[in-house]
């Protein structure tokens, strides 16, 4: 169960999200949930091997290529990927590790607490942020 004052905490320090799996169709939750996230304000980095771009941004193909401070990383990315998403999260010091809806990762959420990296998953990034956004 996530808590919910974790979420509160990484959504108030959240200014750049690294989304892993970010998809150029806007239809599919993983093109949609980043371009909304960008409409509230933050920073999106698509993070796709697949492509160099993806809606006028420039798109990397690992975590360890995004140059800066990663503040969260969203993961769009099925279960049994999202333990080496978090591996490199660590490894390049994100600040948070986010499961998007209905990706769960026991691994996953060993690796970002052995790290101490704050970590939320099947949850929607795009549906907490506008929450805090209506109520605050």
């Amino acid at each position: 169960m996530n808590d919910p004052e974790l979420i509160d905490r990484i959504i108030a320090s959240m200014r750049r999200v690294a989304v892993v799996g970010m998809s150029r169709d806007p239809t599919k939750a993983a093109g949609g949930t980043p371009l909304s996230l960008a409409r509230l304000g933050f920073e999106i980095v698509p993070v796709n091997p697949g492509v160099s771009e993806i809606a006028g941004l420039a798109s990397y193909a690992g975590l360890a290529d995004v140059p800066g401070h990663i503040d969260v990383v969203d993961v769009f990315r099925p279960g049994a990927e999202a333990a080496a998403v978090a591996r490199e999260a660590v490894e390049v010091g994100a600040g948070a590790i986010w499961l998007q809806l209905g990706i769960v990762s026991d691994e996953a959420r060993a690796i970002a607490a052995a790290a101490d990296v704050p970590y939320v998953e099947d949850a929607c990034l795009w549906i907490e942020a506008s929450r805090r956004a209506r109520a605050g």
